[in-house]
């Protein structure tokens, strides 16, 4: 019996298929217009600080991600107070001792899943969109930090200052452990009944409901993931900036979405991948440092920065999910 093959796809047609790609194309674009201006010269060394500083705008970008795929309007705004605080404490505790690396981590972490918690309480107790809420809360977590790491430099402990900026191989050990957390992330995104349900949630809540998903428990446990991975992050950024800042997590507000959007996820909610958040991640950095080499002025850079992010939202155009 004769069949009717499938149309092959063409190989622009495969990339258009996936928005994610853009991302990746735009970081190697830019890094190639930065060398090709300097000849060529710290081609290596601009590829390692882009992986060493991009692993942090990996790590909150992934958690802004699962926020923003559960629907429209779902974002959070916490996050630079979230890593001024979480910073602040892990240093505290750490108090320059290699033996206090992992409580001070964990602790972090735990100060982050409390935040993630107090954000989604004001969402679901006061019925206020998240945007209002997370901005609200980062006030509250801000003043904390303020009263709390006012005057602080307590320097990190050695051990965890030497792996955040150590090297394996060439490659910067920080963005091999960032890029596991992806891979397993990335896994739990598209192959567990968690992850399934946050993309559930996010395409149509009503469906997901009628389905047997709580659309609560989802979207509470996707806020306390990316408060947690913001916490995480305060604790890696103070180790390796040389202690804790109040204004250390100030460029990470807009980044964290601005990664999600480029990288190919849907702001619409119920579309997302990882892949797409480290090429956004390297595209913003190498985009900032190729202006820099250029000699641009502050202000045509912002001007040039935000055109460009917009042709390269504009390519990879990304899917609207909305069914509800």
């Amino acid at each position: 019996m004769n069949t009717i093959a499938a149309p092959r796809r063409s190989p622009l047609s495969r990339v258009a298929a996936r928005p994610w790609i853009w991302s990746f194309l735009g970081a190697f674009a830019v890094w190639i217009a930065t060398i090709a201006f300097t000849g060529g010269q710290g081609a290596g060394q601009i590829l390692s600080v882009a992986l060493t500083f991009s692993a942090f705008f990996v790590i909150v970008g992934i958690g802004q991600m699962f926020v923003i795929t559960t629907g429209p309007g779902n974002v959070d705004l916490s996050i630079p107070a979230n890593i001024a605080l979480s910073g602040a404490l892990a240093m505290i505790l750490m108090d320059g001792s290699d033996a206090m690396i992992l409580p001070g981590i964990l602790a972090a972490v735990g100060c982050g899943v409390l935040i993630g918690a107090f954000n989604y309480l004001l969402i679901r107790t006061l019925q206020i969109p998240p945007i209002i809420a997370t901005l609200s809360a980062s006030f509250i977590i801000q003043s904390i930090a303020i009263a709390y790491g006012r005057g602080l430099k307590i320097k990190p402990p050695p051990l965890l200052s030497g792996l955040v900026q150590s090297h394996v191989l060439g490659v910067p050990l920080l963005a091999l452990v960032v890029l596991a957390l992806a891979v397993v992330l990335g896994f739990v995104l598209h192959r567990t009944l968690y992850g399934r349900a946050v993309t559930a949630v996010g395409q149509n809540p009503r469906a997901a409901e009628l389905a047997g998903i709580s659309v609560g428990r989802t979207r509470f446990a996707t806020y306390v993931l990316s408060a947690a991975l913001a916490g995480f992050c305060g604790a890696l950024l103070a180790a390796f900036s040389g202690g804790a800042s109040l204004n250390m997590g100030e460029e990470y507000l807009l980044a964290s979405i601005a990664v999600v959007v480029i990288g190919g996820s849907s702001v619409s909610g119920g579309d997302s991948n990882v892949p797409g958040i480290w090429g956004a991640s390297l595209f913003l950095y190498l985009l900032v440092t190729m202006l820099n080499t250029f000699g641009v002025g502050a202000g045509v850079r912002l001007i040039a920065t935000g055109v460009i992010i917009i042709a390269v939202i504009t390519l990879a155009g990304g899917k609207t999910a909305g069914r509800r």
